[in-house]
């Protein structure tokens, strides 16, 4: 598994209290999504192309666009954090395909798909380097 996945794997994906990890449920997602009149949602970012650090007035900037870009779109803030990372995000209640079009706009490698009852997924926008 290259190192990129295995970072998004590391993370913790936390909105309103509720916290996402890749190939986990957690009840407390699943409550944000009834809050949020949801079954499905999508962490979304506008930090960080193709994670690569960007300056913090730089991400602020886009962070705003991509809360008006989401503006009809039941959500919550959240951040996700692991091992001195961390960027501010939606949780989105849309579909990962929805959400995966506002993602590569904002040039995102990967969004992190939740459904009530299942695990957090991955969801990759563009193809990442595994080593062979």
């Amino acid at each position: 598994m290259s190192r990129m996945l295995a970072a998004y794997r590391r993370t913790r994906y936390e909105a309103a209290g509720a916290v996402a990890r890749i190939g986990r449920r957690d009840a407390a997602v699943d409550a944000v999504l009834r809050r949020l009149g949801a079954r499905r949602g999508t962490f979304v970012t506008a930090w960080n192309p193709w994670s690569r650090r960007m300056p913090a007035g730089w991400n602020a900037r886009m962070g705003a666009r991509l809360l008006a870009a989401a503006k009809r779109l039941p959500f919550a803030e959240g951040e996700g954090r692991a091992r001195g990372w961390s960027e501010r995000h939606l949780l989105l209640a849309a579909d990962p395909r929805r959400a995966a079009v506002l993602a590569r706009r904002f040039r995102q490698s990967a969004v992190v798909a939740v459904r009530s009852g299942a695990p957090a997924r991955l969801v990759l926008l563009r193809p990442m380097l595994v080593p062979g």
